[in-house]
């Protein structure tokens, strides 16, 4: 009789309301593929990673196990995982019902973690106060506004913080299940499994993914005036006196107005739009990037290419190579 394998983690998934099934059952198959693999190369007891899926009732609200992997014995979750959510984060139901359970976990050893808008669970369990993590770029300032003590970083995809880790993007669960199974198993494991999968191995950045996303929803009028100028002129030539003009303020007024409505000066608010189109002359035309620096207002190819790279961590060859659909 083959030796049973030695379980170097217990993983549980939480399963809540509006949960991206997706992604608890791709990490569920990820860990099961690392564990065939630890598997096919032991040359002497093989590991395995335990997986159990885990939902709360909604008539009792008991937060029972749904699905094991390795059924029959006690759990000792080693991990917690709250997966991404289908729909956006000021739409999600409240995660009160969790939140007790992932404290008791986490106060017995557990290391609680995230992916996507996953953070607010953990966020409303009051496990984020104070700490550093990630979440989509698209949720960041809604995250930022609903828990005001934690600071939000968006330009890594995993930040690990050992007894939290949190996890960008909404498929940044395979860097996450990635990183678990290199914690746990190896690198050779986590590469072999990366290289079926036909994933990215962990260490990329969200910088490439992020699109600008300015805030027109502030009731500054005065402000939204001067933003719908500079879109519509695609920010090519930005001079403060005029935006004021347009606004009808004074200089100082308006610098300080517009700063507080999209939290960005009017310089770099432009820059964000110029960056925006080049992205997007890159993903759809053969333009050199020389050409597509001038037709979004930089007279120097040079100052544009270190400009593009600091906004989306890419040289404009790069992101070509990258995104481009040419």
């Amino acid at each position: 009789m083959p030796e049973q394998p030695k379980i170097v983690a217990d993983i549980g998934l939480v399963i809540y309301p509006d949960s991206q099934l997706a992604a608890v059952y791709g990490l569920t198959d990820l860990f099961r593929i690392a564990s065939e693999i630890s598997e096919a190369q032991a040359q002497s007891r093989p590991t395995a990673i335990r997986v159990s899926h885990w939902r709360r009732d909604p008539v009792d609200g008991v937060i029972g196990c749904v699905y094991d992997s390795h059924p029959g014995q006690p759990h000792k979750l080693s991990h917690l995982i709250a997966p991404p959510s289908l729909i956006m984060p000021e739409k999600m139901q409240s995660m009160s019902g969790f939140s007790g359970w992932l404290l008791d976990h986490h106060a017995g050893g557990a290391t609680i973690c995230s992916v996507c808008a996953g953070a607010f669970v953990l966020g409303e369990a009051g496990l984020l106060d104070g700490r550093e993590v990630t979440t989509h770029w698209a949720f960041a300032e809604e995250l930022a506004r609903r828990f005001p003590t934690i600071r939000v970083d968006v330009d890594r995809i995993m930040i690990d913080d050992g007894d939290v880790i949190t996890a960008g993007g909404i498929l940044a669960w395979t860097d996450l299940g990635l990183s678990l199974v290199e914690r746990f198993m190896g690198p050779s494991i986590m590469l072999d499994t990366a290289r079926f999968l036909l994933a990215d191995p962990p260490g990329r950045t969200q910088q490439p993914y992020r699109h600008f996303l300015p805030r027109r929803d502030h009731g500054d009028l005065a402000i939204l005036r001067s933003q719908h100028w500079m879109h519509a002129t695609s920010a090519k030539e930005v001079s403060v006196p005029e935006l004021a003009r347009r606004a009808e303020l004074e200089e100082r007024t308006f610098l300080r107005r517009f700063r507080k409505a999209t939290g960005l000066r009017p310089t770099e608010y432009a820059q964000q739009i110029r960056i925006s189109k080049a992205r997007e002359a890159l993903e759809l035309s053969n333009r050199s990037v020389e050409q597509i620096a001038w037709q979004v207002g930089y007279s120097d190819p040079s100052a544009f290419r270190r400009l593009f790279q600091r906004v989306t961590g890419l040289t404009p060859n790069e992101y070509r190579q990258r995104f481009g659909v040419n």
